[in-house]
């Protein structure tokens, strides 16, 4: 059933869906921090109500889960950790809005970590793939079995 319009009503405007307006500002603190981390500080210093600074904490907090996923074992293990750690952090700031702006600014900070080494990750992938590619064509030709005598004498 409609809802009735009413002069001064404007009948389907709803409030902004919180979780999506925490993705939209965590996505624009991780835009900020790497060129500019007093800018990203100052971000942060606008929200004022603490169920809006979670609401970021889960943006990034699920863009760091999302990302560590990509990662070799041991640096997922140690993402997973870290995680841990800034769940502490959390809980340890749980009504305190200053507390819970550092560990924003941790937890962005934990997501440009994950990026470069998902970066060292894939050069080093490419690297194995290309040192595979070349074993693979040498041992076509032959040449393998006399490059293999020559490393293990």
């Amino acid at each position: 059933m409609p809802r009735p319009t009413r002069p001064g009503h404007s009948g389907g405007v709803t409030a902004p869906d919180p979780a999506a307006e925490g993705h939209r500002r965590a996505a624009d603190l991780l835009a900020l921090l790497p060129d500019d981390s007093a800018a990203a500080e100052a971000s942060l210093e606008t929200i004022s109500e603490v169920r809006d600074l979670v609401f970021v904490g889960a943006g990034l907090t699920a863009v760091a889960r999302s990302e560590a996923r990509g990662l070799p074992p041991a640096q997922r293990a140690q993402a997973n950790t870290r995680q841990l750690r800034l769940g502490e952090l959390r809980d340890a700031s749980r009504s305190d809005p200053a507390g819970l702006r550092v560990w924003l600014l941790r937890a962005a900070e934990e997501i440009l970590l994950l990026r470069s080494q998902l970066a060292v990750a894939e050069r080093v992938t490419a690297s194995d793939q290309e040192w595979t590619a070349l074993r693979a064509a040498a041992e076509a030709n032959g040449t393998a079995a006399a490059s293999d005598a020559a490393t293990s004498t």
